[in-house]
């Protein structure tokens, strides 16, 4: 209800209150849809018709569509009577996210441990040290195994009762399955009544985030978060081009099946993500304007692409793809293309939708075109010495890479990667930003 808040939440929810140029809610939303989040369920009792109201605003600042639908309590229920209400809504299995605190981490290996989690699991939780706890919780563990939830009061890194201490808290984020929900009722509270019955059970995971972390839950901090939650989350950025880059360029690659990463893709990711970047694809997809596969194919291996790499603990917060081609075989697709690189049209829509500084961000592909692109964007291109095709042991020698694919002459032996994407973009992190 953010009572510590006085009068700022007397008729505005927290989540809505104004951090930086809209409204906190907004910044949370965009960063759980870097990590492939489409639907997100509000969970709401107090002001929910403020709440409501707001969400239309809230939905135009996001950089990409998100399905928001509202789930309101009928009566004063708690946060684990605020799940019970909203079960009909929710997935086998979810996200759950405080409204009003952010961990600027990355949540792909937070998401990929989960998935691999025992079959007994019921929720994984997603911790954060902090040297004074006097406003929070802690939570003991063994492990990743959470042991126990305690009252600030009750905090075991305190010198003494209500002396604050260093300890792990509550980061306020979890995933859940559907199970949570026979341990809710009607009116009860998530972090009091359940998470602590769970914790005994050995059925609750946990891992700690090293991040940003920001609770807006008072004045200091919430006048704290207006400057320093846009300067965080106004990321830098890596373009990357897709085939001969991420994937091995096996000529018009469509579909899963023709899918290879290059050796090390997707530690290359990882490295961006982990370093606080976006990072986003920006492919040409002629093979549609050819006929040799669907834009639906191009999305299912793109879902597959995104899933990959949340299991290897990196994401590709967006991508674009142009399947316009001049000499298409499709009538549909036939066109000159500003979105078809050397064209910067992809670059230009990324950077506008997800609030880009063109000179913060760095593209690498494998071709001439793909730096030509980044310079019309007005960002720096790097060209990745990687794969541009595959290399044949036999007695033809090496291989003919055609408009149709790869045709190979002779006794095809294994390929011999060439080019290191985590080594080269290494580098290119950890410069600096243009001043």
């Amino acid at each position: 209800m953010g009572t510590r808040l006085g009068s700022l939440t007397a008729d505005t929810p927290k989540p809505v209150l104004t951090v930086g140029d809209r409204p906190f809610l907004a910044w949370l939303l965009r960063e759980l849809q870097r990590y492939g989040f489409e639907e997100a369920v509000l969970l709401s009792g107090y002001l929910s018709a403020t709440l409501r109201a707001a969400v239309d605003d809230i939905a135009t600042r996001l950089p990409r569509p998100m399905r928001i639908v509202h789930a309101v309590e009928p009566v004063r229920a708690g946060t684990g009577g605020a799940l019970f209400h909203a079960r009909h809504l929710l997935d086998e299995r979810f996200l759950l996210c405080n409204g009003d605190s952010l961990l600027d981490c990355n949540l792909a290996p937070f998401m990929a441990a989960r998935a691999a989690d025992a079959p007994e699991v019921i929720g994984r939780l997603l911790l954060r040290h902090l040297p004074d706890t006097s406003r929070y919780g802690v939570v003991t563990t063994q492990g990743d195994r959470v042991t126990g939830f305690h009252e600030r009061a009750d905090n075991p890194g305190a010198a003494g009762p209500g002396v604050a201490g260093p300890g792990t808290i509550n980061g306020g984020i979890y995933i859940f399955d559907r199970r949570i929900l026979d341990h809710v009722t009607e009116i009860c509270s998530l972090e009091r009544d359940v998470l602590p019955r769970l914790a005994e059970q050995g059925v609750l995971r946990a891992q700690t985030g090293h991040g940003y972390f920001i609770d807006i839950g008072i004045p200091a901090d919430l006048e704290r978060a207006q400057t320093e939650l846009p300067s965080r989350l106004h990321r830098r950025a890596l373009f990357l081009d897709r085939d001969g880059v991420i994937n091995i360029d096996h000529g018009h690659v469509g579909t899963a099946d023709r899918f290879e990463f290059t050796p090390t893709a997707r530690q290359a990711v990882a490295l961006a993500t982990n370093a606080g970047w976006h990072v986003f694809i920006v492919t040409n997809q002629s093979g549609v304007a050819r006929g040799y596969y669907t834009e639906q194919d191009v999305a299912t291996l793109h879902h597959r692409l995104q899933a990959l790499m949340i299991e290897a603990g990196g994401t590709i917060d967006d991508i674009r793809y142009c399947p316009f081609h001049p000499e298409a075989a499709i009538a549909a697709y036939a066109a000159t293309s500003d979105w078809r690189k050397p064209a910067p049209g992809m670059l230009l829509d990324l950077i506008r939708a997800w609030e880009l500084t063109p000179g913060a961000c760095v593209l690498v592909g494998d071709q001439q075109t793909d730096v030509q692109a980044a310079v019309a964007a007005g960002m720096p291109g790097h060209l990745f010495p990687g794969i541009a095709g595959l290399r044949f042991h036999g007695e033809a020698g090496l291989r003919i890479h055609g408009e149709a694919g790869l045709r190979v002459h002779g006794e095809a032996g294994p390929h011999v990667p060439a080019g290191d994407l985590a080594a080269f973009i290494a580098p290119l992190l950890l410069r600096p930003p243009p001043s």
